[in-house]
């Protein structure tokens, strides 16, 4: 195009708007003054909150009902996509929850396992407040439970079966399954948590972080791979500032800006060069000047100071950002993305958040979760929401491929 060639020099970031400007006439139209939250992407377990009984997934940014984005303090998004047919036929588990700044919380998406906490199993369309909470400062989402804090202690409900609810019942209990908000016990002074696919996580406000849930592939932290149905403290490691919590891994960064992981690392997602799970804190390798950590499913990004991304672990549709499909076992420059605001990744895609209040995404994109109006995948980034739109966050579902821009 003659724009292109003829500008003298041009940033990525307005690069990536103007090709997706062109390529997709819906963005040139794409209201900046839009309050509200934007969902899409797969949408089988009714995650994207648009308040309609279909369930048919979304090829740009939709509005989700209700939830102006001026109101959301913190999104975060749990569960997987329904997958097979007939007989193998898998249900989708998939489901939101929106911390509002008013210290309630809002939940929509699919309830087989109560994680929209509504004290049902029915899947909820559109969002609704979860009963009985007020006063929350944090909440997270895993594959089918969710958690909450308030006062500094935390609250569970959703599914149980290893455990991650953190209320002293056994997994095999019937009544494990919680469909309202039950108390994790003997745990106070929490400033933040993380939902893994089956365990939760928690950092307290001495720097300590303690989880609780299946142990498998040493995942709590513990020097082993026993499970807990109550919160244990992860052994040598202290000064953390942040967790973010993958599939069956977690990265915590420290006050002096080193990031440690634990946990599976099948696809290098501790960022140590190797694949052997370990069940004790180990160093990221190759990270400087880290201001924030984001565990994917299957691996992490970080966002050093001046808002470039490092990325390690799984690769295989190109999520890393890296131009290539290879899983990386030590971090990796992400070329050309810079103004990085908040960075997201779900089981085959990223989003990220630039600091013109632009979306980009990259990898995968069967089910639209790029949010460019096509199915087709991009190993570069696309725009899915444009300069503007005063984006801030992005989040992602834990094992799917629906994305939430607020």
């Amino acid at each position: 195009m003659p724009l292109a060639r003829t500008a003298p020099a041009v940033t990525l970031t307005t690069a990536l708007t103007l090709t997706a400007l062109a390529a997709f006439p819906f963005a040139a139209h794409a209201d900046s003054s839009d309050p509200w939250v934007r969902g899409w992407g797969s949408n089988s377990g009714w995650q994207l909150g648009n308040g309609t009984a279909s369930n048919i997934q979304q090829l740009t940014p939709t509005d989700v009902q209700g939830i102006a984005r001026q109101d959301v303090q913190e999104l975060a998004a749990g569960g997987a996509d329904a997958a097979g047919s007939g007989t193998t036929a898998t249900p989708a588990t998939a489901f939101a929850v929106a911390l509002l700044k008013d210290g309630t919380v809002m939940s929509w998406g699919s309830n087989g396992s109560g994680q929209t906490g509504n004290g049902t199993n029915t899947v909820q369309y559109s969002p609704a407040a979860v009963a009985g909470l007020w006063g929350v400062s944090q909440v997270a989402a895993g594959a089918n439970h969710a958690l909450a804090v308030r006062n500094g202690r935390v609250l569970s409900w959703g599914g149980n079966a290893a455990g991650q609810l953190g209320n002293g019942v056994a997994a095999a209990d019937p009544t494990g399954v919680q469909r309202t908000p039950v108390s994790v016990q003997s745990l106070d002074r929490v400033v933040d948590v993380g939902a893994g696919c089956d365990f939760s996580v928690a950092l307290r406000d001495n720097g300590t972080v303690w989880a609780w849930g299946s142990g498998t592939d040493g995942r709590l932290g513990t020097g082993d791979e026993k499970s807990s149905n109550t919160p244990k403290q992860v052994k040598d490691l202290g000064d953390v500032v942040a967790i973010s919590v993958g599939c069956a891994h977690v990265l915590a960064l420290g006050a002096d800006g080193t990031v440690k992981s634990w946990g599976r690392n099948s696809d290098g997602q501790l960022g140590n060069d190797s694949t052997e799970k370990s069940p004790v804190p180990v160093t990221v390798q190759y990270l400087d000047t880290v201001a924030k950590v984001s565990a994917t499913p299957y691996g992490g990004f970080a966002v050093l100071d001046d808002g470039s991304v490092r990325a390690w672990g799984d690769n295989s549709a190109g999520q890393l950002g890296d131009g290539t499909t290879d899983d990386r076992v030590t971090a990796v420059h992400v070329d050309g993305v810079r103004g990085v605001q908040e960075i997201a990744g779900g089981v085959d895609h990223t989003l990220a958040a630039l600091d013109d209040g632009s979306v980009i995404a990259w990898g995968a994109n069967g089910n639209g979760q790029l949010g460019n109006g096509r199915t087709s995948p991009s190993a570069v980034p696309v725009v899915a929401l444009p300069a503007g739109s005063d984006i801030d966050h992005v989040a992602t579902t834990t094992l799917g491929r629906s994305s939430f821009a607020y």
